[in-house]
Parts: structure tokens; sequence; C-alpha cells
């Protein structure tokens, strides 16, 4: 760590850098449970529903873009300051959304603001660790944000219950003026400002361009985002699977969603701890292979009825948790070689797998047919293109992050 990292203590810095990351599930997951509520309150069908999902997803995957040469020209604080009051009052114009439209568009809003978390979060790390320590690091990031799918589908579900689903935005509303106060008293700047380059826009498509072509940094950036776009799949398809289709209560189907998520953090804290002895490279090819199965038995049981709930559960699970294994490794992978250009780095690894979060997620919707099909479909094709993709673009290294 360096001086800056230094001046407070290593837990209150990833405490914050863990919410600036949680964001995006906080904002997906709480309000899951009320999607079915939301086609009645909204006078709607379960495909639009489904697209507010979609057009956050978007605007996750486009801000990030907009956001890393911000970062890389006037430092990790200032833009993370602007992502934070669009996300505080983003989220309080979706409390008061007329229409289901309206808070499509919102939704979009919200997540163009929530993504600037994401982006400067993973360009801190790099900042502030060696490369070495990066895929620990970004496993420890799991554990604190991987709390957010455990309770906020909780969370979530009784505010429903007890508030109405405009509540849930409220919440998310006080969640953002309490993250962005801890960002000004307490966050450090770590970008140096020697490094900073200019916002010309022939030098921003150069280094975006440059990164593309780069096939190791392509073939994590892939491995990471079809790995996060299943997940996505399962988390637009799964309410309707399991709430209308399975019959379980909303409140309880928080229970469901938390045990993925607590499968995702246990491993991604197994991952910290033994991947300087087995390596990032290896145990990411491992996980890959391993989550591509899964998404295959569940589009067999999805497919047959094999098993009813518990045939759909048990490949999800195994599909969600090897997310806590494939994310931390392939972004330190990606991230460790980028230097100065850490900002748009980061931003273009949060492009692309919020890019495919989105087509999986408006996948999902649009070849909705009333059984758990198209979610297995879509979540079996990430799986296996992530493998095949990674397995392409990147030769196995002696590397030893």
């Amino acid at each position: 760590m360096t001086i800056a990292a230094s001046r407070q203590s290593r837990l209150e810095l990833l405490l914050i850098l863990g919410a600036m990351t949680a964001f995006a599930p906080l904002a997906i997951d709480m309000y899951l449970p009320a999607l079915p509520t939301l086609a009645t309150a909204l006078a709607t069908d379960t495909g639009s529903v489904q697209r507010t999902l979609a057009s956050f997803f978007l605007g996750f995957a486009l801000g990030q873009a907009f956001y890393g040469p911000l970062a890389d020209r006037f430092g990790r604080k200032r833009p993370l300051y602007a992502g934070l009051l669009l996300f505080i009052l983003a989220s309080a114009a979706c409390a008061l959304a007329p229409g289901i439209e309206a808070l499509i568009g919102l939704r979009f809003l919200q997540a163009v603001g929530a993504c600037a978390g994401a982006v400067v979060a993973r360009a801190m790390v790099r900042d502030l660790f060696a490369p070495q320590e990066t895929a620990r690091i970004f496993s420890l990031l799991m554990l604190i944000m991987g709390v957010a799918p455990i309770l906020a589908p909780l969370i979530g579900g009784y505010v429903l219950l007890a508030f109405g689903w405009s509540a849930i935005f409220w919440v998310l509303t006080g969640l953002g003026i309490a993250c962005l106060a801890a960002v000004l008293l307490r966050l450090p700047e770590t970008h140096d400002a020697a490094t900073a380059r200019p916002l010309a826009l022939g030098d921003i498509f150069l280094r975006y361009s440059g990164l593309l072509r780069d096939r190791p940094f392509l073939g994590c950036c892939l491995a990471t985002a079809l790995s996060s776009g299943g997940m996505f799949a399962y988390i637009a398809g799964s309410p309707f699977v399991f709430i209308e289709l399975l019959g379980v209560a909303p409140e309880h189907f928080g229970w469901i969603f938390g045990t993925n998520a607590f499968g995702l953090i246990l491993v991604s804290q197994v991952n910290g701890r033994v991947v300087h002895r087995y390596g990032a490279d290896r145990i990411l090819r491992a996980a890959n292979v391993v989550q591509a199965v899964a998404g295959l038995v569940l589009l067999v049981a999805a497919a047959t009825g094999i098993g009813g709930f518990w045939g759909l559960a048990v490949p999800l699970f195994v599909f969600v948790t090897c997310v806590g294994v494939i994310a931390p490794n392939a972004t330190a992978l990606a991230m460790a070689p980028q230097g100065a250009q850490a900002g748009m780095a980061s931003a273009l690894l949060g492009t692309i797998q919020f890019g495919i979060a989105a087509a999986a997620a408006a996948a999902v919707g649009a070849i909705h047919d009333d059984t758990a099909r198209p979610m297995a479909a879509v979540i079996a094709l990430c799986g296996i293109l992530g493998l095949f993709l990674h397995r392409w673009l990147v030769p196995r290294v002696a590397e030893s992050l």
C-alpha cells in the first residue's frame, strides 16, 4: 500500500471501497421481491418490469466508459461525487415514478450514478496495492459487496410488505447519502496528478481501442463479463421462476437469493486464501469449466422438469458461487498491467461486463414463455461462451498473481 492508504486503517478503506461497489447489487437486488408487485401496481406486464433491470444494466455499462477518462484526468474522488449525487437524486425520483416507462428511464439514470463507485473502487485498488495482492483484495471486496445480495432481497421483501414498493427506493436514497458522507470525510485521493491524461477524444479512443486489442485483457474481461451475465440472467428470471412458477412467497424468496450470495462470498474468501498458492490463472480456468457444466445441468433440468425445485436451485447455486472465484481473479489479471490508465481499464472492464449483463437480462425478458427455460438457456450460453472465449484469447501463462 502507498502512503495515502497508510493514513487510515486498511479495514476502513476496504469498507468504503466495498460500499462503493455494492450500489449495483443493492439497487438490483433490493427491489427483486417487488417485481411481481410492480407489474400490478403500474398496470404492466412481466416483460416490461424486467426491462427496468435491463435498463439499469445498460446504464451501468455505458456510464462506466464515461467515468474512466474522468477518473484518470481529474482524480478518483471528483467523478465519484458527481456519480453518487446522481444516484441519490435518481433513486428518489424512482420512488415517485408514475408509470413503468418513467421507471425504466429513471433506473437508467440511477445506474449511471451508481457505476461511478465501481469504476473508482477498481482503480483505487490498482493505485494502492501491488499486483500480487490485487486478487486477494478483490476477493475481500467481494466479501463486503456480497453482503448486499444476502441482505438486500430480505430487506426489500419486508419493506415491500410494510410500506410498499416505493419505500425500497427511499431506502436506496438514504444509503446513497450515507456513502457520499463517508467518501467526503474518510476516503483519500489516490490518483497521482503527475500521470493525469488530457481529455482529448482521439486519445481516449486510441487507448480504449488499444485495450480491446490486448487479447489477455479482453479475454479476462469476457470471462468475468459472461460469468456475471449468467448471474444477471438469474437475477432477472428468478423472481418469476421461484415466486410465480414455483410458488415461493416474496418474503421467502430473499432466503433463496441470500443462500446463493452466501455461496459466492464463501468461495471468494477461499479464493483469497489459496490464490497465492495456485495462481489466479489456474483457478480461473478451473472455475470456468465448473460454471459451464452447471449451466448445462440447469438447462437440462429446466427443459425436462427433472428434480423440480432442487433441479433448478442446485445448479443455480453452483453457477452463482463460481462468480466468486471468476470475478476477482479475472479482474486482477486484467487490471495488473494497466498502471497509469487504470481508470480507463476499469471502465472498459465494467462496460463490457454490464453490457453483456444488459443483453442477458433483456434476452430473458424477450424470450419469456412462462417457464424456466429462457432463464436457463441464457445462463447456459453465458457459461459456455465464457469458457470458450477465455481459452481462445488467453494462452495458459506461468503467472503467479
